[in-house]
C-alpha cells in the first residue's frame, strides 16, 4: 500500500495565516510533491457541531469558506480528495466501535481536550460528542488508512490517542488498522503561529487573527499594530526577538528575495534581527517590511479565491464527488473492521454452515 494523507479543518470561519503556515501550504506542497498515493482533506463539520450544536447555520456557511480557502490555496481536487466528514456516515459506526477501546479517564487526560474544555469553559457540562471528538478524529484517520497525518503541534496528542486505538483494535482482533505517523510543519515558527496580539495561538474566537482573504488595507492594519516587544520603547533601545510577534511572523514568511525587493538595506533576516536586537532599528520599519511580505503572499491566494467565488455551484460540486470517493474507500474499512470484530454476519457463510451442523447434527 501507498503512502496516504488524511487531514482537515473544523467550518467555524474562514481560515488564517496560522492555518496556511502550520498545515495548508505545507499540504500543498505534498500534494504536488508525488510521493502520496491518496491524499484526503476533510472539512470536519461534524466535529464542528459538537462544540455548535445550537447553531448549526454557523456550520453550514463556513463549510464554502473552507472549501474556498482549500482551492484557492492550491489544493487540486484531481490531486486531492476534497470531502465533507458528515456525508460519510462509516465513520460514526467506527467511531462507535473504538468507544470501547477507550476509557473515560483516559480521553480526560488527554491535554488537547483539557486545553479545549477550559477555553470553552465546559468543565461543569461537557458534551458527549465533544468529550469524544478523539475518537472521532481516530475514526476519521483510519477510516482512510491514513499513513501520514499533517498536523501542528497542538493536535500531537489526539494522534497519540489514534494509534493507542489502532494498536489496542490490532491486538484483540489482529491486525486490521493502520498506524499512522504525525507529520510537524519542518519551520519552527510554523508550529504554532501566535496571535497578532502575542497570545500564545490565533484563534478565530479570540479576534486576533489576519484571514487569507483578508483585503490589503485590514492585513496593513492589523500588521502596524501587532505585538511587538512591549520595552523597545525608543528607535535606538535594544530590540528581544523572543515573544515579539513580528520575527515570528517574519521567521514563519519571509524569503531572502522578500529582502532584495522591499528592504535592501540588509541581506537576510538574520541581519535584520542582529540590528534590532542591538538597537536604532524601530518597530515600524519591521512591521512594513513584514506588510510587504504578507501583501505579496496573500494577494494571490485572495485572488483565486475570488475567482472560485464566481461559480459556487462547482466547489460543492467538487465537494460532493469528493465525498462519494470518500465513502466508498471508508465502507470498505469499515467492512474490514466488522469482519476482525466478527460481525459480519450475513457475509460468513462459514459461520452459517457452522451454526447449521451445530443444530442439525
Amino acid at each position: 500500500m501507498g503512502k496516504i494523507i488524511l487531514t482537515g479543518d473544523r467550518p467555524t470561519g474562514k481560515l488564517h495565516i496560522g492555518h496556511y503556515v502550520g498545515s495548508l501550504r505545507r499540504r500543498v506542497e505534498l500534494q504536488n510533491s508525488g510521493e502520496y498515493e491518496k491524499i484526503f482533506i476533510m472539512i470536519a463539520d461534524a466535529q464542528a457541531l459538537t462544540d455548535n450544536a445550537d447553531n448549526p447555520e454557523k456550520v453550514r456557511q463556513n463549510v464554502i469558506e473552507v472549501a474556498l480557502d482549500y482551492l484557492a490555496c492550491g489544493l487540486d481536487p484531481a490531486k486531492s480528495t476534497l470531502l465533507i466528514q458528515s456525508q460519510i456516515p462509516q465513520l460514526c459506526e467506527l467511531s462507535f466501535y473504538y468507544m470501547n477501546l477507550v476509557t473515560v479517564s483516559r480521553l480526560q487526560r488527554n491535554p488537547t481536550v483539557k486545553a479545549e474544555i477550559q477555553m470553552r469553559n465546559f468543565e461543569a457540562s461537557i458534551p458527549v460528542g465533544f468529550f469524544c471528538y478523539p475518537i472521532s478524529q481516530a475514526a476519521d484517520i483510519t477510516a482512510f488508512k491514513a499513513t501520514t497525518v499533517p498536523v501542528g503541534e497542538d493536535q500531537m496528542p489526539m494522534l497519540e490517542q489514534t494509534k493507542e486505538i489502532v494498536h489496542k483494535f490490532n491486538s484483540v482482533y489482529g491486525e486490521t488498522l493502520v498506524d499512522p505517523k504525525i507529520l510537524l510543519p519542518e519551520e519552527e515558527a510554523c508550529l504554532r503561529l501566535p496571535g497578532t496580539d502575542g497570545k500564545a495561538k490565533m484563534s478565530k474566537s479570540l479576534g486576533n487573527c489576519i484571514y487569507l482573504s483578508e483585503e490589503p488595507d485590514e492585513i496593513k492594519k492589523k500588521v502596524m499594530s501587532m505585538y511587538t516587544d512591549p520595552d523597545h520603547i525608543r528607535v535606538q533601545d535594544p530590540g528581544k526577538i523572543e515573544g515579539n510577534t513580528v520575527f515570528t511572523y517574519l521567521d514563519a514568511f519571509c524569503r531572502p528575495e522578500h529582502f532584495e525587493r522591499y528592504l535592501p538595506d540588509y541581506a537576510n533576516l538574520e541581519e535584520l534581527k542582529a540590528h534590532y536586537q542591538r538597537g536604532g532599528l524601530g518597530d515600524v520599519k519591521v512591521k512594513r517590511f513584514l506588510n510587504e511580505v504578507l501583501q505579496e503572499t496573500l494577494e494571490p491566494i485572495r485572488t483565486r479565491r475570488k475567482e472560485f467565488q464566481k461559480d459556487i455551484p462547482y466547489v460543492y460540486e467538487v465537494l460532493k464527488k469528493g465525498s462519494e470517493a470518500a465513502r466508498e474507500v471508508a465502507e470498505q474499512t469499515l467492512q474490514e473492521v466488522r469482519n476482525a470484530m466478527k460481525i459480519n454476519y450475513f457475509d460468513d457463510a462459514e459461520l452459517i454452515r457452522e451454526q447449521s451442523e451445530k443444530y442439525q447434527g
